[in-house]
């Protein structure tokens, strides 16, 4: 393909207004792309209440950049993945994106926007390349996409109509069997899925995805000078302060973290620690979990601070008083953008020992691993980072360097070309059997 390769990037939210890390990872490819050679993305970001549509058309601008724009989209059945409002997507979406003529679709969600979305755009553009990245389960699990059993918090193995039933009793099995028929039939026009990580591919192979149409690409963020270590002082300095990085809710296990930090004895933990935590939505939870905190909060005191939710931006300026960050998430994560953001720079991670998480922190090397869900074993991770600073200082010298989103955009530009060589390959060989027919 010798003229300018045109891709249209498909998010379920603008990092400006929804700072999460499928926002994050979409939006640093769409700026990777636009700085190679040859390429123009366009992003196209959905957005919903609160915020107001401001006329008729659903497409939206906000003062972005020109190269992005939002999706007003409200009309969204969470169960089905699902957008009720089929008219404005064939009046908007496909006016857009007919103007734009994309050789590439590459959706990073269909949250918000719906699977319907992607009909609409295969149907439009039989000869463009259309690609989702999934960044968790969602069109595998109803708990939203977590494969965390409902009320027990307990791994699930293997979703199926009958297990989901089990952690939704009100909603019956035939409704389950329904929701993977319809999910799996749309995801199915896709030409190629995108994962970050192998776990996350494994998942998704054995729920029914064809595994040559997989490909695992790692997220990249923008490599940037990294923040220097903390200055210590004092008699005798340790690498004493931990932080978590993350929203408040019960599977990123941040009841677990606060409950770890209580159990370490007080001459060990001494006065010089401390967990700092950066984020929010605590108010926002399950009434059981807010409770649960307030009270895990109480009883460790003084050795928890709250900085409160913070921009993706303001990262390397925390991390300057940072010395090691703590992911302590109860489900199977896929690729925690934070994890990239620890390896940049260069501080020592202790992080749960399953799915991404285990994949992308090399225990030993990354970090430390501790078994995911238990607050003694994490305590004890930390108490041996308390105990040793050579820990700190051997890590930090093994730790590996981010993906860069240049090098993630150069990788998706080779698997587009390569899809849409095969689709070209594909019409090419059909045409002759076509035209002999017609002779």
């Amino acid at each position: 393909m010798n003229e300018k390769l045109r891709i249209l990037i498909v998010s379920h939210g603008h990092p400006t207004l929804s700072l999460g890390g499928a926002e994050i990872a979409s939006h640093n490819l769409h700026r990777g792309l636009n700085a190679l050679p040859n390429v123009e993305s366009v992003y196209l970001a959905r957005v919903g209440h609160p915020v107001p549509r401001h006329a008729a058309s659903a497409l939206m601008s906000l003062r972005l950049a020109e190269d992005e724009l939002l999706f007003h989209a409200d009309d969204y059945d969470h169960f089905f993945l699902s957008n009720g409002d089929t008219k404005t997507i064939s009046r908007d979406l496909l006016r857009f994106a007919r103007d734009l003529r994309p050789h590439v679709i590459h959706f990073h969600h269909v949250l918000g926007i719906g699977l319907e979305a992607l009909y609409a755009l295969r149907e439009a553009f039989p000869d463009a390349a259309i690609l989702v990245t999934f960044h968790e389960y969602l069109p595998i699990c109803h708990n939203h996409g977590q494969m965390v059993k409902r009320p027990s918090g307990q791994l699930c193995e293997t979703a199926s109509p009958v297990a989901c039933h089990g952690c939704f009793p009100d909603i019956p099995v035939s409704r389950f069997l329904k929701r993977e028929q319809f999910t799996r039939g749309m995801l199915g026009l896709a030409d190629a899925f995108v994962s970050p990580s192998r776990f996350l591919a494994d998942r998704y192979t054995a729920w029914g995805i064809e595994k040559d149409k997989l490909c695992v690409i790692e997220n990249g963020i923008a490599v940037e000078a990294a923040a220097p270590a903390r200055a210590l002082q004092g008699p005798n300095p340790r690498r004493s302060r931990f932080a978590y990085f993350g929203q408040m809710t019960p599977f990123k296990g941040v009841d677990v973290l606060v409950d770890a930090v209580s159990r370490i004895p007080k001459e060990l933990w001494g006065e010089d620690s401390s967990l700092m935590i950066f984020g929010g939505n605590l108010e926002r939870q399950p009434i059981e979990f807010q409770e649960r905190m307030n009270k895990l909060i109480a009883d460790a005191g003084p050795r928890v601070r709250f900085y409160g939710a913070y921009q993706n931006a303001e990262v390397p300026r925390l991390m300057r008083s940072v010395d090691w960050v703590v992911l302590p998430s109860v489900w199977w994560e896929n690729s925690p953008v934070v994890i990239q953001e620890a390896l940049l720079h260069c501080r020592p991670m202790i992080s749960s020992d399953i799915g991404g998480m285990a994949e992308k922190v090399r225990d030993g090397k990354d970090g430390l691993h501790f078994r995911a869900g238990s607050s003694q074993d994490l305590a004890d991770r930390i108490a041996e980072a308390l105990s040793n600073n050579q820990i700190w200082d051997r890590l930090r010298a093994s730790m590996r360097q981010p993906a860069d989103h240049l090098g993630c955009a150069r990788e998706h530009v080779k698997l587009y070309r390569g899809l849409l060589r095969r689709k070209l390959d594909a019409a090419t060989t059909k045409t002759p059997t076509l035209l002999s027919h017609a002779l």
